[in-house]
């Protein structure tokens, strides 16, 4: 059997174990250990799982993810995602859905300190949901707006996304963030647009409050924009202008947001031990399944697979576009069964090779590219993450109705992703410009 088989047995074997509810990072590492004992040797795999696992847990350009969590986390527990919605209510709820509106203007400022998909559409959502609810929006639309706009958070920066996927391929972190920064701008822009033709088309899906009824807007000084616009700039300002390493720049941000939101009376002691639990298990979490995705990305090198992929790819007689979109296919139909995270270090030693060195794409612009079409899998069923962290919020609305909901605004982040297939420049030209 050749060592090309033998990688491919391994991909169907994971996912099968995958399918029986067995832990993905567990799955990539039995499967990574195993396939590289059967191709090089027992002590081989050994050595090198041993290897893996001190390097990973003892990377530099790793340490970055608690310190980028943790400034989530100490935002999620000092409120200012309540107070955020609050001013994006004074702005646009009065707007033919407006509320939906603001949501997603909430998601996107909370994901500029966050960088969770999860806990954006966690936080925001405890706060919109019973607000839109409250003002008679449709179930529908409510709940589905904010699991869509919770994907902002891993395509704002700072993004877990990213930093994984700049450390997989040895990409740029800096550079990944700015580049995600004009695709998130539009994202938000196309989701809004998406709620107010669904709103003039159909009114009764989110009755207009007057004006009386929302009087009790938040101010610019209360609304959180404070620490966000100071923790911005210090933090992911300072590693854009090169001051920062991204872990300077993580642990820059985590220590302003905390000192700010200290100074503020704004976290509770019970909210910064909570903070501090809550970074600990995502961290781990994370930790994880970066090293299963390390084991299992030496097993599917040794095996060749993504050489015979490359080599495949190059003598089609096909345009470089059409191969790029059936990778992004098979992105999206796994992204509909295997968690954000893990698909991201699953599959980048498989197709970044010959996404980049084959069809010769930007390697910024392919990494934004990949995150929306991960992003489309946290919001589409059967697994879609988002979805069903908002049915736990919205625990009177059926699955079913959320889903439903969702289509809109699936098709909204496709037009996205076409809009930066076509002009790629607009991921491009802030990195390019700064360097």
């Amino acid at each position: 059997m050749t060592p090309e088989v033998i990688g491919l047995i391994g991909i169907i074997l994971m996912l099968l174990l995958i399918m029986l509810k067995i832990p993905i990072a567990y799955s990539m590492f039995i499967v990574g250990f195993i396939g590289f004992a059967i191709i090089v040797s027992p002590d081989a795999a050994l050595s090198m799982v041993g290897t893996e696992i001190f390097s990973n847990f003892s990377s530099y350009t790793l340490s970055v993810i608690p310190m980028f969590v943790w400034m989530g986390f100490i935002a999620y527990y000092s409120g200012v995602g309540t107070n955020l919605y609050a001013l994006a209510n004074r702005f646009l709820g009065r707007l033919p859905g407006g509320l939906a509106m603001a949501t997603q203007a909430a998601c996107a400022i909370f994901g500029a300190i966050c960088g969770s998909n999860t806990a954006t559409a966690a936080t925001i959502g405890a706060i919109a949901i019973p607000e839109m609810k409250k003002y008679g929006y449709d179930d529908s639309l409510s709940t589905a707006s904010v699991a869509a706009g919770g994907a902002l958070g891993i395509l704002i920066p700072p993004s877990v996304i990213f930093i994984l996927y700049g450390a997989a391929t040895e990409q740029s972190i800096g550079k990944l963030f700015i580049a995600g920064i004009v695709p998130g701008i539009l994202l938000m822009l196309l989701y809004m647009l998406t709620i107010y033709i669904l709103v003039i088309k159909n009114p009764s899906l989110a009755p207009v409050a007057d004006k009386d009824a929302m009087a009790e807007e938040g101010t610019i000084f209360k609304s959180g924009l404070v620490e966000i616009f100071f923790t911005f700039f210090v933090s992911l300002g300072g590693l854009f202008a090169g001051y920062f390493t991204p872990t300077e720049a993580g642990a820059v941000g985590a220590g302003s947001i905390l000192l700010i939101t200290f100074l503020r009376k704004k976290l509770t002691w019970d909210g910064f031990k909570k903070s501090l639990l809550d970074t600990t298990r995502t961290t781990g979490m994370i930790m994880l399944l970066v090293a299963g995705a390390m084991v299992f990305g030496r097993f599917i090198a040794v095996s060749r697979l993504p050489f015979e992929m490359a080599n495949w790819a190059s003598s089609l007689a096909l345009p470089p576009f059409i191969i790029l979109a059936l990778i992004l296919v098979i992105y999206a139909i796994l992204g509909c069964f295997i968690d954000a995270l893990a698909l991201i270090l699953l599959t980048v030693p498989i197709f970044y090779p010959v996404v980049v060195n084959i069809l010769g794409y930007n390697p910024i612009w392919f990494g934004v590219i990949i995150v929306l079409v991960v992003a489309a899998g946290v919001i589409t069923p059967p697994v879609g993450m988002n979805v069903f962290i908002i049915k736990g919020v919205a625990k009177d609305v059926p699955l079913e109705k959320i889903f439903k909901g969702i289509w809109p605004f699936l098709f909204a982040l496709v037009i996205c992703i076409v809009i930066l297939l076509i002009f790629p420049q607009l991921t491009t030209f802030l990195p390019d410009l700064l360097g």
